[in-house]
Parts: structure tokens; sequence; C-alpha cells
């Protein structure tokens, strides 16, 4: 899939010229840029940092006090197996959240304006003067069962299916998971897949520093022939290690078996918590086979964001009027009918049942006689 820039605007600088600037530095949403746009995450990025220290703070106390120690006490090559595993280990989880924290989630790009009504018989009201309002939520048939497909009024644009916008990020995310603040970044198609597999293998490193923490207890306890309590006090980084990782353990390890379930069945935590589908049908689930393999087997799609484009310079407020417009839907129809100038009224729908988007392989498509929307 091709990436896109956002949404150019047409406001011209002095001269008629529009002033050129990279994509990321007139982004719309709430998002941190880093090394010209290469790296983005979201704005609670400072606590990626608490992460890494949690993550790396353990991992020295661990590789001084403990690892050391056992490559002196280990015959052979084990005891550098043991350290140079343990580092390994603990770069590969850095790694895996540098790819979960750092890359584009599924970011839809933003609409410039408003999509037009797509025809006056199916999905428009009218009121006193006539004029058209837009459903504000459409009915999708997947897999033989019917969802809604809601309009963000911020992006200006219908979500596809099991896409949700981000109050945080302040972007519309592709299926849409959580935005996670360990990680400074929204959960989503884009990085869902690394964001498990960072959890999982955290829950793998906590329970290699818990086991070793104890043998080398147990190794005091053979070479000087005393107590359990007394060769715990000749290693107290052994013991604030071993109550460190039982703690993080709860955390990880209980987060990775809620993911595998939700993988197994399909589901993500936002739908998990506000769709229950324990008690109706998941039109998502395909089976738990080809539901693993959905998300540790299948093509990464590209980004839909150039952030590296040059695109012509927003005007901040012309940019957020369109938006602004039709976000007094609420204040009433006499107010609304004053209002000559606008195209369009939005308005809460009532659904026709005319009015289905069917679902190929790959896109979704308006059903509609005169005009087909796709999302790709």
């Amino acid at each position: 899939m091709n990436s896109v820039a956002p949404p150019e605007s047409h406001d011209g600088a002095v001269g008629g010229a529009a002033e050129m600037v990279r994509a990321y530095r007139d982004w719309q949403g709430s998002n941190k840029f880093f090394l010209g746009g290469r790296f983005v995450f979201g704005p609670d990025v400072r606590s990626v940092a608490l992460t890494i220290f949690l993550i790396v703070g353990p991992s020295a106390v661990f590789c001084v006090f403990v690892a050391r120690k056992l490559m002196d006490d280990f015959s052979g090559d084990w005891g550098i197996a043991v350290m140079a595993v343990y580092v390994v280990s603990t770069l590969y989880v850095l790694v895996l959240l540098l790819l979960t924290s750092g890359r584009d989630p599924g970011i839809i790009p933003r609409n410039s304006q408003p999509p037009e009504p797509e025809s006056c018989e199916n999905s428009l009201e009218f009121g006193n003067g006539a004029r058209p309002r837009l459903a504000r939520s459409k009915d999708v048939v997947i897999n033989g069962i019917t969802v809604k497909v809601k309009y963000c009024d911020t992006c200006m644009l219908y979500r596809p299916p099991r896409c949700s916008h981000c109050s945080i990020c302040d972007n519309c995310v592709e299926h849409f998971d959580h935005h996670c603040p360990w990680v400074g970044q929204c959960i989503g198609l884009r990085n869902y897949r690394f964001f498990f597999m960072f959890v999982f293998s955290s829950a793998l490193l906590c329970l290699y520093v818990h086991g070793f923490c104890w043998v080398y207890i147990k190794m005091i306890m053979n070479s000087e022939d005393i107590s359990i309590w007394r060769a715990m006090t000749k290693t107290p980084a052994s013991i604030v290690l071993i109550i460190y990782t039982f703690l993080a353990l709860w955390f990880v390890g209980g987060l990775s078996v809620f993911h595998l379930y939700l993988i197994s069945t399909n589901q993500s935590t936002y739908e998990n918590f506000r769709y229950q589908y324990s008690r109706r049908a998941n039109p998502y689930n395909k089976g738990i086979i080809r539901n693993f393999m959905e998300v540790f087997c299948t093509i990464i799609p590209s980004s839909k964001n150039n952030f590296r484009a040059k695109v012509p310079k927003k005007n901040a407020t012309q940019s957020n009027s369109a938006s602004a417009r039709f976000s007094t839907k609420h204040m009433g129809n006499v107010k609304v009918e004053q209002q000559h100038q606008e195209k369009e009224i939005w308005d809460e729908p009532t659904i026709d049942s005319h009015t289905v988007l069917t679902i190929g392989s790959s896109r979704i498509t308006l059903a509609n006689d005169d005009h087909n929307t796709n999302w790709q």
C-alpha cells in the first residue's frame, strides 16, 4: 500500500507560493517525532525512559552481583553462557520496546474536508430547510454479522471496522487495541505483534533472573554448608531481584496470558471490554490456528503516512475550521438552520436498512447504486 502524506492545504504563503515543510512538522495529532520523522512516539514518550530504566537497572544488578559470581562457580563455559544469554535477551527486549513505541501503529490520515453525502435517499435526513444531514454511523456486514462503523469528527472520515480514535494521540488507529502508557504509544495494526513479543519476552526474562537468583543462593548454601536464611543474607542483591521479578511477573505474566486469550479469540483489548464477545458473536474469529497466524505470520502493512514528505504548511486555524463547524450538531436545529454557508449539517442518524457496507477480502465497499467508497 502506498504511503500518503497528510492532506494538503491550499492556503498560500505570501506571493502565492505555499511554504513547504516536512509532514511531521505540521502533524495535527499529538505524536512526538525524532530523527527527522523516522521515529514516531505518543505524547507520553517520556514513559519509555522509565520502562527502559525498569529493564536496564535490574539487569545491571543481576550481571554484577549474580551472573558474574555464577561465571566463577559454574564449571566450563556454563557461567559465561548464563551471562551471554541474559545480555542478548535484554537487548532483544529493548529492541522490541523500540519497535513497539517508535513506529506508526496504524494511523489513518485525516481528510482535509468532510466526505460528500452519498445520496439523498439512504443515509441522509432533511430538516425544515431541506438540507441534508449525514448519518453518524453505517452498518457493515462482516462474515454475516452486522457491525457499525462510526464517523470521526476529528479526522473527518468513516472509521474502518476495528478502528478507533485514540484520545491521547488524537489519531484514528487501525485495529486499535489500547494506548499503553508503558511504551508511550498506541497499540494497533502495525505494532501489536511487537507489543506482545515485548511483554512475553519480558515475562521470560523475569523468570530467568528469578530462577538464577535462587540457583546462586543454593550454591552459597552448598559451598558454605549454611541454612537458606544465612545464605540469603550473604547476597542481598539476589533477594531484591527475587522480590522485584516476582512482582513484575504478576504484571507482564498476567498481561501475556490475557493477550494470548485475545489472540486465540481474535479480539482486541478495546473490543473485549466494550463489546464483550462472550455474550455475542465475534465476526472476526477465524479459529485458534488462523487467529494466531493472522497476528504472527502475516505481512505487516506499510504505513499510510509519509512523515518525511514535504507538504504545504497548513493554516492551523483554517485547517480545523471544517471539523469545528460540524461539532455543533447538538446545539439545535434552529441555530443550525441559520448557518446558510454550510454545505451539510451533521446530526444523529436514522439508519436506513439499505445503508449497508459490504466487506470483501481486503476492502470495504459502501453499497450504493450512485456512489462507492472503498477502504483498501
